[in-house]
């Protein structure tokens, strides 16, 4: 039987353009954390740290399918070159203003304006989806880079905690402003994988949002991104707590290594339940996984804990993200995937700052009830929705007018 993962990357162009989306949307994990350890280190305070990467995650969540929408009508280079050229700068503004030590407005408005940062995720997938349409394929394709998403979000936010605490406070922002700047022009650099425009006549003048089930699965990964947060936020404060602030870089890397292997397994599968069920069980083990975060009161219990609770997300990624495909009219693919990646954002904007807050008043152990809350809400989001979920796919953008089923 032929490895499904080779005959994807068989495809002419295929290991170009997603390896560089690899690269270029690490500043999406990477930036939100980032922030907040180089803000604790040069500021001492977890709110402020919070309240600056909720601005950015926030104005990137909202900002960002809008900016999709213009991708899918005018193309990727286009419109991504200028968002991405606002988005560096700001970053770069974010950089001198921490290390000059400029007022804090300074902060937020070079945050809000490094949000203009476009959606590699989304991106990337719509160059799969140009690939194989309509054809098996795209599902081992969805699946890898599903698998690559969760990864990126636990070793991106690990890399940058890492350089943070191991160089300088602004070490992990200023290398994810590269990654942003080299990946972003290397994908886009190769436009022979570009995904065709659709024609003037066939763009809808409806958002993807206003389909139920792109609603029902982006509230579920809020829920889910603010899990992601809280435990990067809670594992950084806790290990400075007992005095081996290093250590959170292995806390959190942890994170990755059974989840991506499980979604890389998970791709190769065919599995026969439906998707909707798909996302209910995994939900269910990432909210049953939060609990024993409540009792790690060492390091090693701390990593363990957190290994455990990162189990099952990049099945959610998987079924979530197929989901969306299968929902979504094709011509919208780009602005629907966004909208969930949009709710992974929202979350860790919320979560980053709900745990900071909760940390500084309560102790670094007590963020995790952030994390059990938003676990019992994603699962009980799913359970509610399952109707809406199972449906099938829309035939045309035309048809976002009508009623949710």
């Amino acid at each position: 039987m032929a490895n499904p993962y080779g005959v994807i990357f068989s495809a002419r162009g295929a290991k170009g353009f997603s390896s560089a989306a690899f690269f270029a949307r690490l500043p999406i994990a990477m930036a939100p954390i980032g922030i907040v350890a180089m803000l604790s280190q040069t500021h001492g305070e977890y709110w402020l740290a919070g309240a600056v990467s909720a601005t950015f995650a926030l104005t990137n969540a909202f900002i960002a399918p809008q900016i999709s929408r213009f991708i899918d009508r005018f193309g990727q280079t286009a419109v991504a070159t200028p968002a991405t050229i606002v988005s560096a700068l700001a970053f770069l503004a974010l950089l001198a203003a921490t290390n000059q030590g400029w007022a804090n407005w300074t902060l937020f408005v070079s945050a809000f304006l490094a949000g203009f940062m476009p959606s590699m995720p989304a991106m990337v997938r719509a160059r799969w989806t140009e690939l194989f349409r309509d054809r098996p394929e795209l599902n081992t394709a969805f699946a890898f880079e599903s698998a690559a998403d969760e990864l990126v979000y636990i070793a991106g936010a690990s890399l940058s905690v890492g350089l943070s605490v191991a160089l300088f406070p602004e070490a992990g922002m200023l290398t994810s402003t590269v990654l942003l700047i080299v990946g972003t022009t290397v994908f886009l650099a190769q436009r022979s994988t570009e995904p065709a425009l659709q024609p003037a006549e066939d763009a809808s003048t409806h958002s993807a949002i206003r389909q139920r089930p792109v609603q029902i699965v982006t509230l579920a990964l809020i829920f889910v991104g603010a899990i992601f947060a809280t435990a990067e936020v809670s594992s950084v404060a806790i290990t400075e707590e007992l005095g081996q602030p290093n250590a959170a870089t292995l806390v959190i890397g942890v994170y990755a290594l059974g989840s991506f292997v499980v979604g890389l397994i998970m791709g190769a599968l065919s599995l026969k339940t439906p998707l909707h069920r798909q996302l209910l069980i995994a939900l269910s083990i990432v909210g049953a996984t939060t609990v024993p975060l409540l009792f790690a009161d060492t390091v090693t219990l701390l990593a363990l804990a957190v290994f455990l609770s990162g189990v099952a997300i990049s099945p959610t990624f998987i079924t979530a993200f197929g989901l969306i495909e299968r929902r979504v009219p094709a011509n919208m693919l780009t602005e629907g995937v966004t909208w969930v990646m949009t709710g992974i954002g929202i979350g860790m904007a919320l979560g980053a700052f709900a745990t900071g807050w909760v940390v500084d008043n309560f102790g670094a152990r007590n963020g995790f009830w952030v994390s059990v809350i938003a676990g019992t809400a994603a699962f009980t989001t799913v359970l509610l929705g399952q109707r809406s979920l199972a449906g099938e796919r829309r035939a045309s953008a035309a048809s976002l007018a009508q009623p949710a089923e």
